[in-house]
């Protein structure tokens, strides 16, 4: 009976994790194939061969690299408040590692980056997710900033579209086909089920006094950060260099090289939002969000889906090729049994 009852636990632990994986893969699988069902792929390979500017794409690559390197140097910083002094290039490969293993199980990075802190540099754990719990915090406040003003500067834009097309919910519902219910009711489902097990791995968490005291500590690490100049440049230089990262490939594409500062900040922030939906590197939500106002803005339905597809690979790409490069770094870091500078 009791091996039974193993047996079984074992079995929904590995259901657990086959879910984890498998459901933001069907997710943004089932809203790519949505938008890209009949799409000419000949016509996307020739830009990419024959009509792109790569120049501006590899020029852009510098500040991918950067965003991710301020995040480390901010993080180190967030962590002497509380004792912790992880090595600068640990903190950074660390960051680099989390944000592929996020193409594999969605938000598993910011777990990731802790554990490399905890087996190279002998951080606490918990504190460690506790000054990155504060860290999307402050991000998040940024970005819903920055949303808010990106909407005032930009409302006329918002509502000539709402004029000229005499869009309302109404024709909204109406202009949605089967699939398109089908994604959003996937998607719906998606992110209850993310959230459960997000809820139950807090709940395990917060059932260890010592772990939940670690957390805290780091959450209100921020107060007694030493060169607070220091952690506001960072937090803008991340998000600043994101941003470039993304603008520069405005530039790679005729149709989207003249659309202007206004439209590459909306398209942005809509991006970074739509990134909140659990799937690899905001595969799906992200194309479809981006795609869409960049229609607002008057391109072509196929440009904009040509746009949003090579530069989404590309830069996950990126990515991918950092974590790899953050993995073989981290296999030639000595393993450090206390902290120092």
């Amino acid at each position: 009976m009791l091996s039974t009852f193993r047996n079984f636990a074992v079995t929904m632990k590995i259901s657990n994790v086959i879910l984890k994986i498998l459901m933001p893969l069907l997710l943004g699988g089932a809203i790519l194939y949505w938008m890209y069902r009949g799409e000419d792929w000949q016509q996307i390979r020739r830009v990419m061969t024959e009509e792109m500017d790569w120049t501006w794409m590899l020029l852009s690559f510098p500040f991918g690299i950067l965003a991710q390197m301020f995040r480390g140097w901010r993080w180190r910083q967030t962590l002497e408040p509380v004792g912790e002094r992880p090595r600068t290039s640990v903190s950074i490969h660390a960051v680099f590692l989390s944000y592929a293993a996020s193409l594999v199980i969605p938000r598993v990075g910011e777990f990731t980056r802790c554990g490399v802190l905890k087996r190279y540099d002998n951080i606490s754990f918990a504190k460690a997710l506790g000054t990155v719990v504060t860290e999307r915090a402050i991000d998040s406040l940024l970005v819903m900033g920055i949303t808010v003003i990106v909407l005032l500067l930009e409302m006329s834009t918002f509502g000539m579209f709402f004029r000229k097309t005499g869009t309302n919910l109404q024709t909204i519902l109406h202009g949605f086909s089967w699939a398109g219910y089908l994604v959003a009711a996937i998607s719906a489902v998606a992110i209850l089920i993310l959230l459960h097990f997000l809820l139950r791995k807090l709940s395990i968490y917060n059932k260890v006094k010592m772990t939940f005291k670690g957390i805290w500590e780091g959450v209100i690490s921020l107060k007694d950060v030493r060169n607070i100049p220091l952690f506001v440049f960072f937090t803008l230089g991340i998000w600043v260099s994101y941003f470039l990262h993304y603008y520069l490939t405005f530039f790679c594409f005729d149709f989207t090289a003249d659309l202007g500062l206004g439209c590459a900040l909306v398209t942005f922030i809509v991006g970074s939002i739509a990134v909140i939906v659990p799937t690899p590197n905001g595969a799906g939500p992200w194309h479809f969000a981006v795609k869409t106002m960049l229609i607002l803005y008057g391109i072509a339905d196929e440009s904009a889906l040509c746009f949003v597809l090579i530069v989404h690979t590309v830069q996950t790409m990126l990515v991918i090729l950092l974590g790899i490069y953050a993995w073989v770094a981290l296999n030639f870091t000595s393993k450090k049994s206390i902290n120092y500078e």
